[in-house]
């Protein structure tokens, strides 16, 4: 048996997915601990959903450190110390450093609310996804899990789960559907990952096969 799959978060904003997350891993849904939540914003809704659940939060953004190379320096520390094996990011706003591009390669996860490779790219993101969806007309919207490389939303896909768009739609009930899937496809290739049933490049030699 091995033991749990040590996910590290970073997140900008309220943290509904890393309350997703932190809930699954709760009710045992995934075998795996958020060790750590990282976020740019000091007062973000992130920060406090990790400090209620008992799990480190720490404030690292350009205030702290207004070297870039410093705050990618920093990141990755503050992951290096949880001994985090895969780290999720969930809604966070900032693009990663080079240094912990690499650190991490083929272990950084991210979600988007579209099927990718539709709708994606610089400044895709949030409400602009699902507005650009219903402009073109689309049938059906979705999320994808994707690895996260040097590009917006080009690294490969991991898992992707489909949602009708329904006659009537707006941005803002399209989004909520998106994100309820979003949450639990999640959940799912988190809770694979951590089985060892969806292997990650540079993850099998942290963490053994299970018996």
């Amino acid at each position: 048996m091995t033991s749990p799959l040590r996910i590290g978060v970073l997140a900008s904003h309220e943290g509904t997915t890393l309350q997703a997350i932190l809930d699954a891993c709760a009710a045992g849904e995934i075998t795996a601990r958020v060790v750590t939540v990282i976020s740019n914003n000091s007062d973000s809704g992130a920060l406090r959903r990790a400090r209620a659940a008992a799990t480190e939060a720490v404030h690292l953004s350009s205030k702290t450190h207004p070297e870039p190379g410093a705050l990618d320096a920093a990141i990755i520390a503050a992951l290096a110390a949880q001994r985090t094996d895969v780290v999720m990011l969930a809604g966070y706003m900032k693009k990663l450093g080079p240094a912990l591009l690499e650190q991490y390669r083929g272990r950084i996860l991210n979600t988007h609310p579209a099927l990718l490779p539709k709708f994606g790219g610089h400044g895709m993101y949030g409400m602009r996804v699902h507005e650009a969806v219903l402009r073109a007309g689309e049938t059906e919207s979705g999320s994808s899990v994707h690895l996260v490389d040097a590009e917006y939303d080009t690294g490969r896909v991991l898992a992707q789960t489909q949602v009708p768009v329904e006659t009537g739609d707006t941005p803002e009930t399209l989004a909520q559907r998106v994100q309820a899937a979003e949450r639990r496809l999640l959940v799912a290739v988190l809770g694979q990952i951590a089985q060892g049933e969806y292997a990650l490049e540079g993850l099998a030699a942290r963490r053994p096969p299970r018996d």
